[in-house]
């Protein structure tokens, strides 16, 4: 049995209500709000529907939806930096608590495992290990300006020939690329310790440097982290009608094309595509016609930019995609965080290069277990991730880049 342990009286402090106050339920009983219309969540035993506040979460209504019935403890903590903060907006969801016969988690997670993943976050908390350095990120968006500003200095001063062009093609390839991983840090809040600064700095980096939404990219992370390699609730697996992976999609196909029907319609059609993001990518597009507008002309500058774009997307989806196409992929089983995040989840060994051509992705399982702590940390705090993997008899798999290049092909 779960009992109520220290979390627990964290939380009823936090709600601000006494235990006896709340209505009691079981976990058959919760299990049964897990509809779009009817979305129920367990964090620290406290029992919370969200159904009517979903629309208005900023990672997304289909998050809520895709842990709706289960115990979010874990994955709440992992992706809200701040739980003091985001306590205010759950106490007004608050529904009553787990019965205290009921334990902390659902009945099929390994109990154990859970407590020994928690006490390992209190630990690296400990260690100071969520603390980002912000000289570190303010050289890799020195190198991107830097990147953008040289291309433009040579065309003006060199002018716009082949080898010119193909040079600054480079470049410009590499500025994006490393733009994507500097805007991941930034949604994922991992830079500043206020949440507002850390979306401003998100919009300018995703928006005015590469030309994205940033509501978009947001929606569509948050489910790849909540359910990664959960098909079809992880959209980063959602590749038909083109492709299908894994062993289930196969068969799928049809479902496949009505989840991603139902995306283009709640992203593109209104529900998170805001004029806020059309005016930051407006100004991408001014920007790169203003700089290499009188070089190129606005059709050669539009050809300029999607290639650059080809090539950027072949880097980043090879880096992101080598740690989740090889790894386990099913439908919803409901595992506890850490075995659904290292199941689907592989890392590519350490090198200086390695680091900086994946942005660190290539620590993919540690980011995954803690998508807020900063990526200067992961090399810090692998051993011990490793160290509980190999307590509780799961696989840690590291390997090669160029193998795990391949393996997405195989």
């Amino acid at each position: 049995k779960g009992g109520m342990g220290r979390e627990t009286q964290e939380a009823n402090a936090k709600c601000g209500l006494p235990s006896k106050s709340l209505s009691t339920y079981t976990w058959q009983e919760i299990q049964r709000h897990n509809q779009k219309t009817d979305k129920w969540l367990v964090i620290n035993r406290k029992v919370y529907d969200v159904t009517g506040w979903a629309d208005r979460h900023p990672g997304g209504r289909r998050v809520l939806n895709h842990c709706a019935g289960e115990d979010a403890t874990d994955v709440f903590r992992a992706m809200h930096p701040d739980p003091d903060i985001v306590q205010l907006y759950l106490k007004p969801l608050l529904i009553g608590e787990l019965a205290p016969e009921e334990p902390n988690q659902e009945r099929n997670k390994n109990s154990q495992l859970v407590e020994d993943f928690q006490e390992l976050r209190r630990t690296l908390e400990t260690m100071n290990m969520f603390n980002a350095n912000l000289g570190f990120f303010f050289l890799h968006l020195a190198q991107v300006l830097i990147l953008e500003a040289l291309a433009w200095v040579i065309v003006w001063h060199f002018g716009s020939g082949w080898l010119i062009t193909i040079f600054i093609y480079f470049l410009l390839t590499v500025a994006q690329a490393q733009d994507s991983f500097l805007q991941h840090d930034l949604g994922h809040l991992s830079v500043f310790k206020k949440s507002k600064w850390n979306r401003l700095m998100q919009n300018f980096v995703i928006g005015h440097l590469k030309g994205f939404s940033a509501k978009w990219w947001n929606n569509r992370h948050s489910q790849h982290h909540v359910k990664t390699n959960i098909y079809p609730k992880d959209p980063d697996v959602v590749f038909g009608p083109f492709f299908v992976v894994g062993d289930l999609q196969p068969v799928k196909v049809c479902l496949q094309i009505l989840s991603t029907r139902e995306m283009f319609q709640e992203v593109v059609l209104g529900k998170h595509f805001f004029p806020q993001d059309i005016a930051w990518v407006s100004t991408f597009y001014i920007r790169y016609f203003i700089t290499f507008g009188p070089f190129y002309g606005i059709f050669g500058t539009l050809v300029l930019i999607y290639l650059v774009k080809l090539l950027e997307s072949l880097w980043v989806a090879y880096v992101t995609q080598m740690s989740h196409i090889p790894m386990k992929m099913s439908t919803e089983e409901n595992q506890d965080w850490f075995s659904s995040q290292v199941l689907a989840t592989c890392n590519v060994e350490q090198s200086f290069f390695n680091d900086w051509f994946t942005g660190h992705l290539n620590f993919q399982i540690e980011h995954h277990l803690f998508p807020t702590m900063p990526r200067h940390n992961y090399h810090k705090v692998a051993p011990l991730v490793k160290s509980l993997c190999a307590k509780h008899g799961l696989p840690y798999v590291n390997k090669p880049i160029l193998k795990a290049f391949g393996d997405i092909i195989r």
